[in-house]
């Protein structure tokens, strides 16, 4: 046995009914080291994370935790050997403080008294090692959610963790979270802390890991240094093809078309002259930095932020939202950069989901709400976009990322528009449901929509784009074209960077 390897795994198995989650899966991770692991939904990389966290039992095989076999039977038994796991939603006690949380079924007592005292230098302590400035008294429904995934790491180092399974733990954070949060994990790893990292953000996975495991199908294709993998090799080992077959074929919409959206000198605290246009039939890329601007220009556009001059039509009707309400009326509608927070009501139905702006069209005279209609328009919706749901009924919460995406473009197809605007389309789901989202996408402007699309990855872009303009600093600063062959990486991170040569007008 590799005393280097705090963790291994031999030929581990588990089945789910019909589906064989692990299929004799061997696995090894080094003490110190941020190991990835990645794959599509279903590949066994969750199932794996649990398996060795004691959450889940497997059917056969081992576990070997530093160089002996163990047989969890709860995540308790894992916590005993320093394995504890952190994930995408905040299981914290919301109501309770950062210090009541920290010390979980870890507090400090004498003759059946908490001793405050003592366990606030234990938090001290932590504090201390961490470097996590975060005051024990506040409550943690107050800490944004970057702090909160802070206090889980407290907790997890208050109960002596030396291996902490961190399965998709920024999915729900902000770009500036989600830097904090990465920080976060160096620092654990410079503590000599081991990382097991599940994750759908491959750049994110090539910037954090030293190693990446790949699985398809419950099994291990590849486990691999990541200085030796890129984004387009995990691709391809994760699906079994080029990464360049995610892509439908690009058809450019005829050079006829009308002219769906226009915008002219659009001026905010943010713009200043922002022209662009796009036809029927267009697909529209918006890129850049993170902070040039490209979401707050379409969230400008859609209503959702103040305008101080220019002017924007739709098909032939002119405009200036006030509210999305008036995008909306005039068939401009957007799915957000954030699902969980700003697109889809978690705790409702998928059916009230993709309905609720859209229950004036399904109201008979009176407002009375027409349910035989409004599910038989649901349940139509769900077939065309393949929605994985056992009914409309079930709770948007309980679908898969993907599946969760796939209903929020419902949402806005449930009434189709004359313009759709997407902001980041894929972001936190796996490759499978990305191939999904982009032939809808592709689908969705051969049959005439408008698509205005922001996106930070440049595959993405490129891969769909017919056109795309390179914001910087708020303003629009190159157009590039499909059909005339200027549509390169390079071109687009040149402008990016102001480093480009052309300069378009606005």
């Amino acid at each position: 046995m590799n005393e280097s390897f705090i963790i291994q795994t031999r030929s581990l198995s588990k089945r789910f009914f019909a589906v064989q989650a692990l299929d004799a899966v061997d696995i090894a991770i080094r003490q110190g080291e941020i190991h990835a692991l990645v794959g599509e939904n279903g590949a066994g990389k969750s199932t794996l994370g649990k398996v060795i966290s004691g959450i889940i039992r497997p059917d056969s095989g081992e576990v070997i935790v530093k160089g002996i076999s163990v047989s969890y039977t709860s995540p308790r038994d894992a916590l005993i050997d320093g394995i504890t796991t952190i994930t995408q939603e905040i299981s914290l006690s919301s109501k309770q403080t950062v210090l009541q949380n920290v010390l979980l079924g870890q507090e400090d007592a004498r003759g059946g008294i908490l001793d405050f005292r003592r366990m606030r230098q234990r938090y001290d302590d932590i504090r201390a090692l961490t470097g996590f400035d975060i005051d024990p008294h506040l409550r943690v429904n107050s800490l944004r959610m970057a702090d909160q995934k802070k206090v889980e790491v407290m907790q997890a180092i208050a109960r002596n963790a030396q291996v902490i399974i961190m399965d998709e733990p920024t999915a729900m954070l902000s770009g500036e979270e989600t830097a904090l949060f990465l920080k976060t994990v160096r620092h654990l790893k410079s503590m000599g802390m081991t990382i097991i990292y599940v994750s759908h953000f491959l750049r994110e996975v090539l910037d954090l890991a030293d190693t990446v495991t790949i699985m398809r199908n419950g099994q291990v294709v590849r486990s691999a240094p990541t200085r030796d993998e890129t984004v387009n090799s995990l691709v391809t080992t994760m699906l079994g093809k080029p990464m360049e077959q995610m892509y439908p074929h690009k058809v450019l919409p005829p050079g006829d078309a009308p002219v769906a959206l226009e915008v002219k000198g659009l001026r905010s605290s943010v713009f200043q002259q922002v022209d662009l246009s796009i036809r029927a039939g267009e697909i529209l890329g918006l890129a850049g930095l993170v902070g040039s601007g490209r979401s707050r220009l379409v969230r400008t556009i859609f209503g959702a932020e103040d305008i101080s001059g220019g002017s924007i039509r739709v098909g032939e009707q002119a405009f200036l939202p006030k509210s999305p309400q008036d995008a909306i009326r005039a068939g401009l509608y957007m799915l957000p950069e954030s699902r969980k927070e700003q697109g889809l009501l978690l705790k409702q139905s998928v059916q009230l989901n993709i309905t609720l702006p859209h229950l004036r069209h399904v109201s008979s005279f009176g407002g009375i709400i027409d349910s035989r209609r409004e599910r038989s328009g649901v349940v139509e919706l769900i077939k065309a976009l393949d929605i994985r749901v056992s009914s409309p009924a079930t709770r948007i919460r309980n679908l898969s990322g993907g599946n969760q995406q796939k209903a929020l473009f419902g949402k806005w197809l449930f009434k189709r528009p004359r313009v759709l605007i997407i902001d980041e389309p894929t972001r936190g789901i796996d490759v499978g449901a990305k191939q999904a989202i982009y032939e809808l996408i592709a689908q969705l402007a051969s049959e005439g929509l408008a698509i205005l699309m922001v996106s930070s990855e440049i595959e993405e872009i490129l891969g769909l784009c017919h056109r795309v303009l390179v914001m910087r600093r708020g303003q629009i600063v190159s157009e590039l074209d499909e059909a005339q062959k200027t549509l390169t990486e390079d071109n687009i991170m040149r402008a990016a960077f102001g480093t480009t040569i052309e300069q378009v007008d606005g």
